[in-house]
Order: C-alpha cells, then structure tokens, then sequence
C-alpha cells in the first residue's frame, strides 16, 4: 500500500509502527458553529481511509479532536450572550449528529481541549524546561528559531516567511513567527490556572497534547486539510518534537480544497453550504459519491448540478443492490461463472494506490454494469450468485465508500429530517409572531408542547433554536 507523505513530498510503501496496529489522528472542527461541506470533504475523506485501512485488516486507533475553547467560541458566545462553554456543547451535538447522517465512523476517542488542560500545561511546561517556549507576563511563546526542522513540512523557510494573515501578530514575541502555547487572561474569558498564572492553551498546542495523550509521542497518520499544513500542523511538529526529541507523524495526509467558484469555501469567504443544509435536500450517500470521485488530495470543484448527479448515480448504485436482494429471495440453487475475484483485486488496487477513490468508484460501477449483464443473460444464476454480489457492494461500496446503503438500514428520521426542521422552524416563527402580538400565552402553549414531544426551545439575543432530546 502506498501513501503520499506531505512531509517527504512523495508515495512511500505504508509500514505502520506496530502491526497490524495503526494509530491515526484527524484535526476536527472548532465547535462555534455548524460545519461546511469543505469541512465534510475533510471528514468524510478521513472516515474513507480508516475504513480501508480496516478493509485490510488493521486495527485502527482513530483519534479526532474537538477544539472547546478558542477566540471564536469565545466571540460567538458575545455575540448569544451565553457562556462559551455551552456553544462548545451545543455545536458538539451537532457535531456529532452531523457526522452521523454523513454515515462517518465514531472516532475511537474524540478528545476536548478542556478536558487535557493537565496534558497540555505538562507539554508547555517541558518546552520551557527544554529552552523551546519563553514566557512574557503569563503568555507563552515557542522559539521557532530554536527548532532547527521548522519549515520541513510546508517547505518554508523561515528568512522568507512574512507575518500573515494565518500568523498571531504580537509584540511581544521575540520573533513574529513565534506562536503562542499558553494565552495570558482577559477580562471576561475561560481561563484555567497554570505556572504562568490564569490563562488559555494555544491551539496549535492543544492538538500535540492530545495525540500524545491517546497514540503516543510517535503516532502513524496524522490527517487534516491542506490549509492546515501551515502553521498549525507545521507547529505541531516543532512543539511535539522539542519536547520529545523525536519524529511527531510517520506519515501526513492532506485533504484538497472545496473550491465554489474557484475559490477556497470558507466561512471567511462567506461561500459556504452548511452540511446540515445540504443533508436536507440530498442523502449522505451522494455527498460522499461527489467527494470520492475526485482523489482526496486535489481541489473539487463544487456545484449543486455535480451533487444532483451524483444524487443519480448513487441511486444507481442502490437500485442495483435492491435488485441483488430482490434475486436473493426468489432465486433457487444454481451455478455460476462470474469472476468476483477480479473485481475485489480492481477494488484494492485502485485503493492501495494511495487510497485512489475515483479508480475505485468506476471498479464499482463496472462491477453493477457486468452484474446486470449477467442477470440479464442467466434465468437463475442461483443464490449464491446474488450471496456474492451483495457482499461485494456491503464490503467495498457501503463499508468503505459509504456510497450506496446496501442493507437498508436507513432512518426515517434522517430522511425526513428536512421536513422536521421546517415544521419546527415554522412553530418558532409562530410563536415569535404570538410574542411580538403580546400573546404570551399562546407563545408559552407552543413551547410548552415542543418540550413534550422533545423539542426543546433555546431563546437567545439573536433568535431562537432548538434541540431535539431523547
């Protein structure tokens, strides 16, 4: 199996630390807010790759982060009035139930920065120690100049870096590319207690203490999108390696760009779609169809009529496994001569290329296109014929692709998901209506009966939300 490594710039024959072991950890989102089909891209590329990984027989130790506490959970609880910690809980709900729809894989573990504030001081602590990391009035930087490898990921150098826009600007650092690993107390701020008084972890420092903490102080894979690359995975590096001394990531994969209109989706850019919004329209299996057609590590460019089709294609793909069951169950014994064996051999292939999704797609759908020839042409290819064909599509198609449901497990909950969220919109605007009208007590009446069915109101300065509970 081969894997283009960002840190050697080239594919190298994938020899994992401690097989048949694989310790893998995937940058996560920052829960201040839904997150974007760019993000999914990410997400679900990553949940690809593990999957495989264990298609192959490896044990898959699979770590995703969740960053609770950074400037913009902070800002975004100015901006609700309520406190930081319960935007970090609300959009890790989300979060989670998000990924879900998407059919992604639980993480093995997914760590919270507040919860490793012990870790993290620990590693920022053995950096001062080090001579790596100096501290100004309660805020701790590291000394890029210091970490001799700095630039050996994103390949830059550091007499040609400028201060960017992805750079802290501080006068307080000796040098501009220094980078913050502990952030002193503001006014009105989270903050824990450390040896350089009240403050906050950086968030490049966050990520080091957490990989640590569950795979160790040399892991296998580390994942995340190409605009992570610098700074902050290239600061993970020199922090995690001044303080051990040893190589951080054996191998770096990193995801392309979702491009709308050539450029980069983000929610700087204001160009975004929210997974959420687009799960209401489409099912998570044409989502991922779109994002596997193209290799993980180049741009795709987004539109809704490539998702449309996509949305046709994986139909395809489910009406053809709908047929595979339909023959199960009124097929009797019989023999047959279809070759699975090249089509698995296709398959891996294609994914031990570098986990080349797009060669694998196409190995799927000429597997459908020679199936429904064979049907076609045999009266009773017998049971085991139609056994065999559904366990190919489950094994490749469904639990590594995710882009066809073969057993049909889908929730009608998830699929009228779009529907309830409408309904529920529309009560709130009610009830809004009945309030700006003074009558309360209708207002109260609409959210006294949401809460009986599990749909509990949240009332902010900018609006009203909701959660469903259980």
């Amino acid at each position: 199996m081969l894997i283009y490594n960002t840190l050697t710039r080239k594919k190298e024959e994938f020899t994992p630390i401690n097989p048949p072991n694989v310790n893998m950890y995937v940058c996560g989102p920052t829960v201040y807010d839904y997150f974007h089909i760019g993000n999914a891209r990410s997400f679900i590329m990553a949940d690809v790759i593990r999957k495989y990984l264990e298609y192959k027989g490896y044990n898959v130790k699979y770590v995703m982060n969740l960053t609770d506490v950074d400037d913009k959970i902070i800002k975004k609880s100015n901006e609700e009035g309520v406190e930081a910690g319960n935007v970090a809980d609300k959009y890790s709900k989300a979060f989670m139930d998000d990924i879900t729809r998407l059919k992604i894989k639980p993480a093995t573990v997914y760590p919270k920065a507040t919860e490793h504030m012990d870790e993290i001081v620990g590693l920022v602590k053995k950096l001062e120690e080090n001579g790596a990391a100096y501290n100004v009035d309660g805020n701790v930087f590291f000394n890029v100049n210091n970490f001799k490898g700095y630039g050996k990921l994103s390949g830059k150098k550091t007499d040609e870096l400028e201060v960017g826009a992805r750079i802290e600007i501080n006068d307080e650092k000796e040098n501009p590319l220094d980078f913050s690993l502990w952030k002193k107390a503001k006014p009105n701020e989270p903050a824990w207690d450390s040896p350089w008084g009240g403050g906050r972890p950086g968030w490049h420092i966050e990520c080091s203490a957490m990989s640590m903490k569950h795979l160790g102080e040399t892991i296998d894979i580390h994942a995340g999108g190409n605009d992570l690359i610098f700074p902050h995975h290239e600061n993970e590096i020199a922090q995690s390696e001044a303080a051990t001394h040893k190589d951080f990531v054996k191998y770096w994969m990193h995801f392309g760009f979702l491009n709308i209109n050539q450029e980069k989706m983000s929610k700087s850019l204001g160009n975004f779609f929210t997974a959420r919004e687009v799960l209401k329209k489409y099912p998570a299996e044409a989502l991922r169809l779109l994002y596997t057609q193209t290799h993980y590590g180049g741009p795709l460019a987004f539109s809704e009529d490539l998702l449309a089709s996509a949305a046709k294609g994986s139909m395809k793909l489910k009406n053809a496994a709908d047929r595979m069951k339909e023959g199960l169950q009124s097929s009797a014994d019989g023999d047959f001569t279809f070759d699975f064996d090249k089509f698995y051999s296709s398959f891996e292939a294609a994914m031990d290329d570098d986990f080349n999704s797009p060669k694998a797609v196409a190995v799927v759908y000429d597997f459908v296109k020679e199936f429904n020839a064979y049907l076609n042409a045999n009266e009773n290819p017998g049971k085991e014929f139609f056994n065999k064909s559904i366990e190919f599509m489950t094994k490749t198609a469904d639990d590594v692709l995710g882009i066809v449901t073969v057993n049909g497990n889908e929730k009608v909950e998830e699929a009228d998901s779009g529907l309830l969220d409408k309904l529920i919109n529309t009560f709130i605007e009610l009830r809004t209506e009945a309030k700006q009208n003074k009558n309360y007590a209708l207002a109260d009446s609409i959210r006294d009966k949401l809460k009986d069915i599990g749909v509990v109101l949240q009332d902010s300065k900018t609006g009203t939300t909701y959660k469903i509970e259980n």
